[in-house]
């Protein structure tokens, strides 16, 4: 049986008066890929954001309901979001590498911004965490050059790399490979399967055919609500809800 790493309850989420996520309860299990699918504007990427409390960071937006990890409410008043979100990092849509800073320092900042940075382990720390994203035979020997030099792809995996270096348990990918060309894309998902046997990863994507590429398990949202969840096999072979088939179809998108 897979152990859950993650449990939204009744899960809702509002920027001012306006809920764009309804009720959601949705299990994710520890150490498998979970895609999150949907039209636009369905809601995905804002369940995303709630999961390490990013969407409260948004003027006027707030949260009802629970999101347990390992059974404790990061919502609740002792837990610091700060430190939350060195447990469950998160790579945003379009690469987004600090421009001022070097690769190693890219590597770096989440440690430093939380002070937990030890500089005698800097150098191993900045070597696994680029191994970790597939990067380190890429750049090993240019470390001291801007994260922005990078192609995207690139950038997008020293993104990754800097998500990792903080030793997070998962990892939230917001649409990671919507800017990328096809190689990229392909390099990303090939990192993504490597990565699951070590985190919990919750991937929002807007392409079909990735999530049936490299999902565990997928999850379907329209207007805000969860339709339906199940194995990716089953949920693209044998839908339960109509609606899941006609998005699956192309009917609506």
């Amino acid at each position: 049986m897979q152990k859950n790493k993650f449990t939204a309850v009744g899960l809702s989420a509002y920027f001012g008066a306006t809920r764009a996520v309804r009720d959601v309860d949705l299990a994710l299990a520890e150490r498998r890929v979970t895609a999150i699918i949907g039209p636009s504007g369905c809601g995905k990427s804002t369940f995303l954001r709630c999961l390490n409390r990013m969407h409260e960071l948004v003027n006027g937006a707030s949260v009802r309901g629970k999101v347990l990890l390992d059974e404790e409410d990061v919502y609740a008043e002792a837990v610091d979001p700060v430190l939350l979100r060195r447990r469950v990092g998160m790579v945003f849509q379009k690469p987004n590498p600090f421009p001022s800073m070097s690769i190693r320092e890219n590597v770096l900042a989440g440690l430093r911004l939380t002070g937990l940075l030890d500089s005698r382990r800097a150098p191993e720390i900045v070597e696994r965490a680029l191994g970790q994203a597939a990067l380190w035979g890429e750049v090993k020997d240019k470390l001291d050059a801007p994260g922005t030099s990078l192609s995207g792809g690139q950038q997008q995996r020293l993104c990754i790399a800097r998500a990792l270096a903080v030793e997070p348990e998962v990892l939230l990918m917001d649409e990671p490979c919507s800017a990328l060309d096809p190689i990229a894309t392909s390099k990303i998902e090939s990192l993504i399967d490597e990565l699951r046997r070590d985190f919990t990863i919750v991937i929002v994507t807007h392409n079909l055919q990735q999530a049936r590429r490299i999902a565990d398990a997928t999850a379907f949202f329209l207007s805000g609500e969860l339709v339906e969840q199940a194995d990716t096999n089953a949920l693209f072979n044998s839908p339960s809800d109509a609606r899941t088939a006609d998005y699956l179809a192309g009917r609506f998108g």
